[in-house]
């Protein structure tokens, strides 16, 4: 069950000639490969390209229609491997995961593939996360482009632009035989806007019937001496190709006026905050007409030398503005310079930051730095006054604490992480590994388990030199989704393989929830185009591993606690696997909570759990906030002169899930937790009980209150 779905925008994917698409970026993709005759399509979902994977498993029906092969991969590397459909047959063929981390699985397929070459044009879509907003380790997809000499388009983040380097890419992929990559920043993949579209077309060759034909090139092996053939080849044949084609095909723009002494060179994803920040000095309106001449790289890799040089004629500087590092567009482009004997002078890293996401503020600060210097009568009078400074944005970071991610209110994993700290309260600190997904998040406060991780389904293999006995075992986390992504035949295989004498933990919660709740192979739902309901414990026992626990309620933090603590005390040798299962609370609320409420709005009766703390009872120790780190669990103070602390409250984002309540017994805390049941359309008979209930109690609570009116005017 996907977070969300895209059936009803599907439909908008069938627009032909003359129509207008209107949407977001993910959609602007997808309509692009249909206009340009896909013939298969594949990939892994990952922020921030997860809805791109969900937007194609919704279009199912329309891509079967057009003879559209779609295969949602288990692992980038899957994906990669598909593209071999590209290498023999003239079939376009595109793949799409997240990068950089999508790209390092899936590198021994594509660095096979960029040597091979493709003939029919293979497009790899990446969501480069990179910047602020990002999830991962702050890396590039350039620097792989550039190692396995795939041709890499960054194209400006509008949808004309992107629906345009989509058959861009297939185009120039067919044309120099090199799989082309297509990166799309986080904004460019959320960004709406229009396009006008074109009729769907459906591949010259399928994939069926290229199956019906086969082919073989043994020269497409890489093998030698065809891996030296290779090489050559990519350098005397495929790159001039390359190089004419997008000389030709003008994929880069220029903007601006055609004479200056002064230009800007940018990648086309910066196009946006180079020109606000140009808006906001006065040299460019809201159209995009600027006064400095604009060389954008809608093509990062390969450069054109001539269209450089061309760019440079009659400049007596440059400002090069590429985003992360290291610089890989301003070095080239210096040698460039260098080996022309030209006496253009470069700028780039030093005047903008080496690293780091170029928003419109650091743009403004470097793009006016740089003029001051090269150009200082473009510069506004306001910013040339010496006396006049701009106004300063503070630094939010000294006075807003940070926001960490966390765990969902209700979320199954809290519990798994209570568990472990009892545990290690009983048995001491243990070296533990985590793993990519929602999981990792218990690395952070109140929990702080686990130390590192080394990428998705790796957590076991983290452990690895740590796993040949010792006075503790070791624990590892990963979640399902890592499971079957790598975990299995890599993590558990070497576990099983090394009779690794180590504890894993398999955060089972149903789907790919850190992804956008995709299905996976455990997962409990029936889909009816994909093989689900396959237990990760059998699987486990596949491959060998004999000590393997089920644990199907997550939140029985007692339970949890038990078996953990056998797993790391039991004299029998060799890998201790438990795994466990409880759904994805976020993906089991966009289910249910519609149907409760179409219950309740149809007058049918409905009970629903609520927890709370009973403020007489609770001691204001906090300790459960400790072991639980809840959302709704949070401080209430009351209107009490003899209680100086605050008291422990739960609010109305609860969703009933009973941790808190199970960590208190667990912990044997405070017996102050309780819970209520709400019932919505009650019976006639449910609603006398209840006004009994509230007459006696509230004659008993104003007896009471009467009781101590008298005792406190007797004293």
């Amino acid at each position: 069950m996907a977070e969300r779905s895209f059936k009803a925008e599907v439909e908008h994917l069938r627009k032909g000639a003359g129509d207008t698409f209107t949407g977001e970026g993910i959609l602007a993709i997808t309509k692009a490969l249909l206009e340009n005759g896909v013939g298969y399509v594949g990939g892994y979902q990952g922020a921030p390209i997860s809805h791109l994977m969900d937007v194609l498993a919704d279009a199912e029906e329309l891509l079967g229609e057009l003879g559209v092969r779609f295969e949602a991969n288990a692992n980038e590397a899957a994906a990669g491997a598909m593209l071999a459909a590209s290498v023999h047959y003239p079939i376009r063929g595109a793949i799409t995961f997240k990068g950089p981390v999508g790209v390092n699985v899936a590198s021994d397929a594509l660095a096979n593939l960029a040597s091979g070459g493709v003939t029919g044009g293979a497009l790899i879509i990446v969501g480069e996360d990179y910047g602020e907003g990002s999830s991962i380790m702050q890396e590039r997809t350039h620097a792989f482009a550039m190692k396995s000499q795939m041709w890499l388009l960054d194209p400006r983040p509008n949808l004309p632009s992107i629906v345009k380097a989509v058959g861009d890419g297939f185009g120039l992929s067919e044309a120099s035989n090199t799989p082309v990559m297509l990166t799309v920043r986080i904004r460019a993949c959320h960004v709406t806007g229009s396009f006008e579209t074109r009729d769907n077309r459906a591949p010259t060759l399928t994939v069926a019937e290229a199956l019906a034909n086969p082919r073989s090139d043994f020269k497409r092996v890489v093998l030698p001496p065809y891996s030296f053939v290779h090489e050559h080849e990519k350098i005397d044949v495929r790159w001039p190709a390359a190089e004419a084609y997008i000389r030709d095909h003008k994929l880069n723009e220029f903007f601006g006026p055609q004479q200056a002494k002064i230009g800007f060179v940018l990648q086309g994803g910066m196009y946006n905050n180079v020109i606000r920040a140009l808006q906001r000095l006065g040299l460019a309106d809201i159209f995009g007409n600027t006064d400095i001449p604009l060389y954008v790289l809608n093509v990062a890799y390969p450069l054109v030398k001539d269209e450089f040089m061309e760019f440079c004629d009659g400049k007596e500087s440059i400002l090069v503005i590429e985003e992360g590092q290291p610089e890989f567009i301003e070095q080239t482009l210096t040698t460039y310079l260098y080996r022309a004997g030209s006496k253009v002078q470069v700028e780039g890293k030093g005047i903008l930051p080496m690293a780091g996401e170029y928003t419109g503020q650091v743009l403004l600060d470097s793009i006016t730095a740089y003029l001051k210097k090269a150009a200082p009568e473009m510069v506004p009078a306001m910013v040339r006054a010496p006396n006049q400074e701009a106004p300063k944005i503070p630094d939010l970071s000294k006075t807003v604490p940070i926001r960490p991610p966390g765990f969902c209110t209700g979320c199954p994993e809290r519990p798994i992480f209570a568990a472990i700290k009892l545990v290690q309260k009983e048995l001491g600190k243990h070296q533990i590994a985590g793993d990519i997904g929602c999981h990792l998040f218990g690395s952070l406060p109140p929990f702080e388990v686990g130390g590192q991780t080394m990428g998705y389904g790796l957590g076991p293999a983290g452990n690895g030199a740590f796993e040949g006995g010792g006075k503790k075992r070791s624990i590892a986390m990963v979640g399902d989704g890592g499971f079957w992504h790598n975990g299995l035949s890599s993590s558990f295989t070497n576990m099983a393989f090394n009779k690794a004498d180590a504890v894993a933990v398999v955060v089972d919660n149903y789907y790919s929830a850190a992804t956008g709740g995709q299905d996976i192979m455990s997962s409990r739902a029936k889909n009816p185009t994909k093989a689900t309901n396959n237990p990760i414990s059998k699987a486990l026992e596949g491959i060998g591993i004999k000590w393997v626990r089920q644990i199907d309620r997550t939140y029985d933090v007692t339970h949890m606690r038990n078996v953990l603590r056998e797993a790391l005390t039991t004299p029998e040798k060799g890998p201790k696997v438990i795994v466990a299962s409880s759904e994805c609370m976020l993906n089991k609320q966009r289910r249910e909570k519609p149907l409760t409420a179409k219950a309740i709005k149809e007058g049918r009766r409905v009970e629903t759990p609520r927890f709370g703390v009973d403020e007489d009872i609770c001691t204001g120790d906090h300790a459960c906030m400790r072991l639980s780190g809840c959302p709704s669990l949070g401080l209430k103070v009351l209107d009490d002169p003899l209680r100086d602390d605050p008291v422990a409250s739960i609010d109305q984002s609860c969703v009933g899930c009973g941790n808190c309540g199970e960590v208190a017994d667990a912990a044997v805390l405070c017996p102050s937790f309780y819970e209520a049941r709400v019932v919505h359309n009650p019976s006639a008979m449910e609603t006398r009980v209840a006004k009994w209930r509230d007459g006696i109690i509230g004659w008993l609570q104003s007896r009471r209150a009467a009781r101590r009116l008298n005792f406190g005017e007797a004293a």
